[in-house]
């Protein structure tokens, strides 16, 4: 594999990417820094397929990403592969108000063919390649320039592997054709809704002490103005105010400026600062929640009681047994909520849906309606169906197969 010195040059750069153009796939990684501004610095950009790869310089002068970004946002012929590619795709929305399209996660493709629920990348490539990163310049201040040999070397591998390892990846969800497994979770990653930075729904984020929809509406307008004070400062939104100190604000409104003070979580400079006459004024002015932006009640039924819990803990059992069976992460099968859920009553779930249903979910179903149950021989965990109305046969159960691959 050619690796290319780091580019700094338009020139360069639309070079690379004509050429990355004409590949079934490239994979992508991104260095940056976010611990004192309100967006994401973006520090340094690699990307390479199964013959070349470059670092991308993102901060040099004059350097024009057009072309790259174009790559990854309008170019709907290559593949983006990524590693738990969140925060790289939230970067290039932030610069394009797009996401990459397609996209390919290989975490969450390792929850498919293995257990692995969230496998870090060192991980990945030691269990593929067999070979150990240097993590040295892991916690490196990437906005610095020039960036060392040793940086770029590192940066570069988080590509270089990548594109060793995703053609594997590929391969073996072929042979087991779970691909269609994860075509809803790339696509929810590709969503641009989930990184959209809207002031109406920046509340959402918190979490909700009820369903008050007064205090929901000082929420609302608290994070707003959250949103607004943090970006024209350039600084993270939690240094303007925590979330837990926002919401203890929207359930319990101070009468006067003054009151700040003893609000915790709040220096006593904003009984009298600017700030603090701003974060009033949002108060005196905040409405209720409108009904039609209330949160939606929890879908579960009764609550579940000890008898539920206990309900829920076999369906976890079944879960852990079934994921085993298969050799898939047990979060892709289903989450802890849905089971609890599924105890209480409730039946509107993506565990009964689609291939969800017919891997685990059915079972899980039997299981609460008294279809299903478990059974120990000879020391080994078994489950068999039971006929309602007629009678457990006397000889042993026989064991469920596992669903089809």
């Amino acid at each position: 594999m050619q690796i290319h010195p780091l580019i700094t040059k338009t020139a360069d750069l639309a070079e690379l990417c004509e050429r990355l153009a004409k590949s079934e796939f490239v994979c992508v990684d991104t260095e940056f820094m976010r611990e004192n501004t309100y967006y994401p610095l973006l520090c340094l950009i690699q990307i390479g397929n199964e013959e070349e790869a470059a670092a991308i310089d993102p901060l040099a002068d004059g350097l024009d990403m057009t072309p790259l970004l174009n790559l990854m946002c309008e170019n709907e012929d290559v593949l983006k592969v990524f590693h738990a590619g969140g925060q790289d795709v939230e970067i290039i929305y932030n610069l394009t108000g797009k996401t990459p399209h397609p996209i390919f996660d290989t975490q969450i493709a390792m929850m498919a063919i293995s257990q692995s629920e969230q496998i870090g990348y060192a991980n990945l490539v030691e269990s593929w390649l067999g070979k150990t990163i240097d993590k040295g310049a892991r916690f490196t201040d990437w906005s610095r320039r020039p960036l060392t040999e040793r940086q770029i070397e590192y940066a570069i591998g988080d590509v270089t592997y990548l594109a060793k390892i995703f053609p594997r990846i590929l391969k073996k969800l072929i042979k087991t054709g779970r691909g269609i497994w994860l075509d809803a979770e790339m696509e929810k990653l590709a969503d641009p809704a989930n990184y959209a930075n809207d002031l109406e729904t920046a509340w959402h984020r918190i979490r909700a002490p009820g369903r008050n929809p007064a205090v929901l509406g000082r929420m609302k307008a608290l994070a707003a103005w959250r949103e607004t004070e943090a970006q024209d400062k350039d600084i993270p939104r939690g240094r303007i105010i925590r979330d837990e100190t926002l919401a203890d604000i929207a359930s319990h409104p101070p009468k006067t400026q003054a009151d700040l003070a003893k609000v915790r979580g709040l220096s006593q400079a904003w009984k009298d600062n600017d700030i603090g006459r701003r974060l009033m004024k949002v108060l005196t002015k905040a409405e209720p929640l409108p009904e039609d932006e209330m949160p939606d009640r929890p879908k579960r039924g009764a609550p579940l009681g000890k008898e539920g819990a206990l309900v829920a803990d076999l369906l976890k059992l079944l879960l852990k047994i079934r994921s085993r069976e298969l050799d898939v992460a047990s979060r892709l099968l289903a989450r802890s909520e849905e089971l609890e859920e599924l105890a209480a009553g409730s039946r509107d779930m993506p565990m009964l849906e689609s291939w969800r249903y017919e891997t685990f979910g059915k079972d899980a179903l039997e299981l609460v309606e008294g279809r299903l149950a478990f059974a120990v021989e000879r020391g080994r965990l078994k489950m068999t169906r039971l006929e309602r109305d007629t009678p457990a046969p006397a000889e042993a159960p026989a064991e469920i197969e596992p669903a089809a691959e």
